[in-house]
């Protein structure tokens, strides 16, 4: 689970690649899904981004299933 941190603006959660709980920047991207360009505006999706400001690491996780 993620937690704030007093230090550097951002958020400490387990890192797989450190194998630890590291600093990681947390942003969410609204990203476009449909290749189709008639479709694009109906496909835009938002997506948690975070990376780890130890190693670099970087993934995203789609927040909405619907």
């Amino acid at each position: 689970m993620a937690t704030t941190d007093d230090s550097f603006n951002g958020m400490t959660e387990y890192c797989e690649c450190c194998d630890l709980e590291t600093l990681h920047e947390v942003s969410v991207q609204i990203r476009t899904e449909s290749v189709k360009e008639e479709n694009a505006q109906f496909s835009r999706e938002p997506y948690r981004v975070r990376e780890c400001q130890r190693c670099g690491d970087r993934s995203s996780q789609r927040m909405n299933n619907a």
